[in-house]
């Protein structure tokens, strides 16, 4: 029998491998559903690739890559028998094979039993050689079979604790010495004290230094000023300011040359006003000072207290949680009620599946119809048989009936794809739903080139107005959003009375060492909250053309056109003086049917004047001017952390290195992105070249001629790799002095921007026209085409009356932390969506949700 199975299996062997260091072995779940080895078909493992299918799917991927060794996996749960004695009966002699498999169900070692089945199977004749058979199996087989069994999890380098763990303690951390300075650092409006930089500023926890980064490990540009203070000043740690919660800050030493960890973070930071030592949590979640006053919320929301009746079926499966990702569930649960999602994704889901890569988990449009066929279909939502319900009653007061209740499925693939190269969604931290939101349409969005776009129907174009205030001229822009941010103004609450004598008493409790009394919701009118984002804002820094110089301005937004959906967040969450994060307690009246008609853009008004189209000059400062000289006898600069990350996913070194070079230093996304684009160019892996840089006086140029200011074609790349088209992504790189950052802003403030018949020669091109769009046809009621203008963005405009059909409610003190549930109407009901329960809801909490989902009145 030896020798058969042996020369059964010789054809195969080249095809057989030993997985290696950083190969992912996929042995709980299918690429293309969520089967499992505890699916009725079990799992099969290709024994070349190591990714797992289904009974469904490992056809098409044989068919596909002619791979003909699988291992098939099956385990059967049961509860445990007992004996005339009493005893539970012993488990099986095979027991449990598969050593760390992660169950789909709730079952406790002491109440259930595993029967675990192992085989090779060789396709297309289903030939089956049980397992373990050492004796029989060549040894590379026997090899190969028994990695495969112990294999870590495929999602183990995506997890917190694997990355986190690789960063040390600082050995500053113990003996920083803070100079006394009287420096106290606000909770926002922070710009570095050299360039007046707002974005990636880092303060310096030796004298409160607040500037500009470069090159960290975040991947974020700037000037580099903070790591000129060190060598300055050689202060050795700084922390990143918009980093910092309750549970972490990034710290990062410019002595040790890496990111490190500070023990003594909240001393340190409380030394500059800055006290997180009142936001910890305790284990359940809550907040050690704020339990008891967010309670009500909890119950409210989740609808406690109440027997919710269970759904099932199609549109009616949960989300399990993966340890902090309902941010995500609530997220993907809204999204794939939307009809254009479901129609991009499932209503395409044999062609996406039948054209996918060769790694289908590594494929964003695959792991997307994966996810909305597994809460479509209704496969993985059935309804417990009538016997198990009779039980489940039985045993419901001794709470072991959880292996009776269906769990949903469990996206783990697809959190590792689309959290992939992201700091914060690539951890098992809570995250915000609204950043998840805007992350997965700028996905969608990518990766929908040559396809439907189902974020279409989000998308729509912002009219801004800005006034400067000596001159009274005026400059009208457009930009494009994808979600409509409303203030919650406290002054405007209808209960200022109660929550006045709220706040005397709450400070009499404070100061007397009292329990602090039951807190005070504020009821703020939605009418209040449209008033708050209608009233003029003031634009801080504003540059008046007519005055040449820096003047007052102030700003309106209206809506040049309106979306197909209109997503609405209400601002919640705000920073107290002390700097802990406060999550406002409040109740909105938020309306089931919205008229927004009224904030409709009328563009330039009759006795308007419009601001002179000019530029603010280019201000180099001399640092910049030394370095740009320096640079001209050195190698380029790279940021080499970036380049760690990229070459971690397996990409060539040196490929990483000019894929972080090219795109600026702007971070492993950015880079990403470039690598995409150009990993078929035949020198894709070849060194970077070093380039000749310009002369110092060059920087100095306020204007250059159409041919000397050609953008390099490096930059162009990356915006065409995102979606822009070529033109567009030429004329806005000529108008921010190829600066890349700048080049996306412009982009999304020249929206309409038409190309007419010069501007398609490149050299022929000049500076665009501000205004060179029309707002004629955004007062109609029909609905342009998306193609309407091919330089444009793709908008759906219509009328602004809309219906709720979803709202996400948060639940806790801060976005970093508490819970997400979700709630969506379907047929005419309101069911709940609570991680993997799904249930009619009886009371549906509209009042304190966080986003809310509008669709547009098909009556309209």
């Amino acid at each position: 029998m030896a020798a058969d199975l042996g020369e059964l299996l010789v054809p195969y062997m080249p095809t057989i491998r030993v997985p290696r260091t950083g190969d992912r072995v996929f042995r709980s779940e299918c690429a293309f559903s969520y089967d499992s080895p505890e699916s009725d078909g079990g799992l099969y493992v290709c024994m070349n690739t190591f990714l797992g299918f289904g009974r469904e799917h490992v056809e098409r991927h044989y068919r596909k890559t002619g791979q003909s060794v699988y291992m098939h996996l099956k385990r059967t749960a049961r509860e445990k028998a007992t004996g005339a004695a009493g005893g539970a009966v012993p488990r099986r002699r095979n027991g449990k094979v598969f050593l760390d498999l992660e169950l789909s169900h709730d079952l406790h070692g002491d109440d259930f039993e595993y029967e675990d089945e192992a085989k090779l199977v060789i396709f297309p004749d289903h030939y089956e050689i049980p397992l373990p058979n050492i004796e029989e199996l060549p040894a590379l087989v026997t090899i190969a079979c028994d990695a495969v069994l112990n294999a870590a999890s495929a999602y183990k380098h995506h997890e917190p604790d694997s990355w986190e763990e690789e960063i040390q303690v600082s050995k500053h951390a113990r003996s920083l010495r803070q100079q006394d300075s009287g420096v106290r650092i606000p909770p926002s409006g922070w710009r570095c004290s050299k360039c007046e930089m707002r974005e990636n500023l880092w303060l310096n926890l030796t004298d409160g230094s607040v500037l500009c980064g470069r090159w960290f490990f975040d991947g974020s540009g700037g000037n580099g000023h903070a790591l000129e203070h060190y060598r300055e000043t050689s202060f050795p740690l700084a922390v990143k300011l918009d980093t910092i919660t309750p549970d972490r800050a990034d710290v990062y030493s410019f002595d040790e040359e890496e990111a490190v960890l500070d023990p003594h973070i909240s001393e340190h930071l409380a030394h500059f006003g800055i006290d997180i030592l009142q936001m910890q949590r305790t284990e359940n979640g809550h907040t050690e000072n704020h339990a008891q006053s967010r309670a009500s919320e909890w119950e409210v929301v989740q609808e406690a207290g109440l027997k919710l009746k269970s759904v099932y079926g199609s549109g009616y499966t949960g989300i399990r949680n993966l340890g902090n990702s309902c941010y995500l569930s609530t997220t993907m649960q809204v999204l794939f009620s939307i009809p254009e999602f479901q129609r991009a994704y499932v209503g395409n889901l044999q062609r996406i599946f039948d054209y996918s890569p060769l790694d289908p988990s590594q494929d964003f449009a695959t792991q997307m119809a994966k996810l909305g066929h597994g809460l479509l279909s209704g496969q993985y939502s059935k309804p417990p048989a009538k016997s198990e319900l009779i039980e489940q009653v039985m045993r419901e007061e001794h709470k072991v009936f959880h292996w009776l209740q269906p769990k949903g499925i469990s996206p783990k693939m697809f959190k590792a794809l689309v959290s992939r190269g992201h700091p914060e969604f690539s951890s098992s931290r809570q995250q915000d739903a609204q950043e998840f939101f805007l992350h997965v349409v700028n996905l969608v969005e990518r990766n929908s080139a040559a396809s439907e776009n189902p974020s279409d129907v989000f998308r729509f174009l912002v009219e801004e107005r800005v006034q400067c205030c000596q001159t009274r001229k005026v400059r009208y822009a457009q930009r494009v959003d994808y979600l409509m941010q409303l203030p919650a103004p406290i002054e405007a609450a209808t209960n200022r009375e109660e929550l006045l004598a709220y706040e005397a008493r709450r400070k009499d409790a404070e100061e007397n060492m009292m329990a602090p009394p039951e807190s005070v919701r504020a009821r703020i009118p939605f009418t209040a909250c449209l008033q708050a984002f209608t009233e003029p804002e003031n634009v801080p820094d504003f540059w008046s053309s007519a005055l040449q110089a820096k003047s007052a301005g102030v700003k309106t937004s209206r809506f040049a056109s309106f979306p197909e959906c209109l997503v609405v967040q209400i601002k919640k969450f705000t920073f107290g003086e002390d700097w802990v994060p406060k999550k406002l307690n409040i109740s909105i009246d938020v309306p089931d049917f919205l008229d927004l008609s009224r904030l409709r853009a009328t563009g330039l008004q009759a006795g308007e004047e419009e601001l002179p189209d000019l530029t603010p000059p280019i201000v180099i400062p001399e640092d910049a001017r030394e370095s740009s000289v320096n640079n001209s006898m050195d190698s380029p600069e790279i940021d080499e952390s970036s380049v760690m990350q990229l070459a971690e996913m397996g990409f060539p070194l040196e490929a990483c290195r000019k894929a972080v070079y090219y795109t600026g230093n702007m971070g492993a996304e950015m880079a990403f992105n470039w690598i995409i684009a150009h990993m078929e160019e035949p020198d894709f892996a070849e060194p970077l070249p070093v380039p000749s840089y310009a002369e110092p006086e060059l920087l100095r140029t306020s204007a250059a001629s159409p041919l000397d200011n050609q953008p390099p074609e490096e930059s162009i790349s990356i915006l065409t790799s995102m979606g822009f088209p070529r033109q567009q992504a030429i004329r806005a790189l000529k108008g921010s002095n190829n600066n890349l950052e700048r080049a996306l802003d412009w982009i999304f403030t020249h929206p309409d921007l038409e190309d007419d018949s010069e501007a398609m020669s490149d050299a022929g091109d000049t500076e665009p026209n501000d205004h060179a769009f029309s707002n004629a046809n955004l007062h109609s009621d029909s609905t342009p085409s998306p193609d309407q203008d091919a330089s444009g963005p793709r908008i759906k405009d219509g009328p602004g009356r809309y219906e709720l059909f979803a709202f996400i409610s948060h639940m806790g003190e801060s976005t970093m932390s508490g819970h997400y549930v979700c709630h969506i109407k379907k047929e005419g009901r309101w069911v709940i969506y609570n991680d993997h329960k799904v249930c009619l809801s009886e009371r549906p909490p509209k009042d304190l949700g966080y986003m809310y989902f509008y669709r547009r009145l098909s009556s309209c």
